[in-house]
């Protein structure tokens, strides 16, 4: 099993490198899977480096967590949420871990479940996808070094393709996303050519929940990005986030994240938000 005198991050040429530094990294996908992977992650937990109260963000799509505390190996799927999950305490009882996280809608590729069956779950991976589970766990019990996980778990998962959405609801989910969660259902459904009724029943579907709430975790993980890279006022990023006021923005952001903007701001450590999705 990969270890972190072994790993060797820096030597990882197949995958880019997002960000990271000795105990963690921050992996893109291949250009092929990028559609449906947002990026891998690789982590070895230093005790009082991952708070206790580490959070992560809705983000609009499943996430595969495979955990190993030196005994046993588990895996598991957390669902598309439309809650903030709280894994601190588990992150640091663990040796290594290691994180593949989806698209929206990207795990359906691979599996074929129905995203809103996963809803607010966490689920184990076992029970959905058994085959595609055993070999996950074959790579990564064997690798020995970052490099040779990345590689072996790409090649399996482009051979591991067992469905695939409509090319309409893709393109319904990459306006959502490219107009940072600011576009009208009206303006999806001329674009797309289905009816709002029909682009919600494949939403819920493929994605989880209808497109309507996927909109608004997209603006708030794009006042999430503001809050992290600027120092602008709450007002500012409010707006440009496309909030009609600061008010709604206080209540959506503290429906989505748990907590107001302004305790997010001041505790940003002990959140994770999407890095390569919006």
């Amino acid at each position: 099993m990969i270890k972190k005198d072994s790993a060797d991050f820096s030597a990882v040429k197949t995958n880019t490198q997002l960000m990271g530094d000795e105990n963690f990294a921050y992996f893109s996908p291949s250009e092929q899977l990028k559609t449906m992977i947002s990026n891998y992650t690789i982590t070895f937990p230093v005790k009082g480096v991952i708070s206790d109260d580490y959070t992560i963000v809705p983000h609009g799509s499943a996430t595969l967590v495979l955990t190993y505390d030196g005994a046993n190996l588990h895996s598991q799927i957390f669902g598309p949420s439309s809650k903030p999950y709280f894994v601190g305490k588990n992150a640091n009882a663990c040796s290594v871990i290691f994180i593949i996280e989806f698209q929206p809608a990207g795990l359906f590729v691979f599996t074929g479940t129905k995203q809103n069956q996963l809803m607010d779950t966490i689920t184990s991976f076992e029970q959905i996808a058994p085959r595609l589970d055993s070999s996950i766990k074959e790579i990564f019990c064997n690798a020995g070094t970052a490099e040779e996980l990345l590689t072996r778990i790409e090649s399996l998962l482009h051979c591991s393709q067992c469905g695939q959405y409509p090319a309409e609801f893709r393109l319904a989910v990459q306006l959502i996303i490219q107009s940072n969660g600011n576009i009208s259902l009206k303006e999806i459904t001329e674009k797309t050519f289905y009816s709002e009724r029909h682009l919600n029943r494949l939403s819920n579907h493929y994605l989880g929940f209808n497109l309507k709430h996927f909109s608004r975790i997209v603006r708030i993980n794009k006042a999430i990005y503001l809050l992290h890279h600027t120092s602008h006022s709450l007002d500012y990023i409010s707006a440009e986030s496309g909030f009609y006021d600061i008010s709604h923005f206080i209540r959506d952001f503290r429906a989505v994240c748990g907590v107001t903007p302004q305790k997010y701001r001041s505790n940003m450590s002990d959140f994770y938000s999407a890095i390569a999705k919006f």
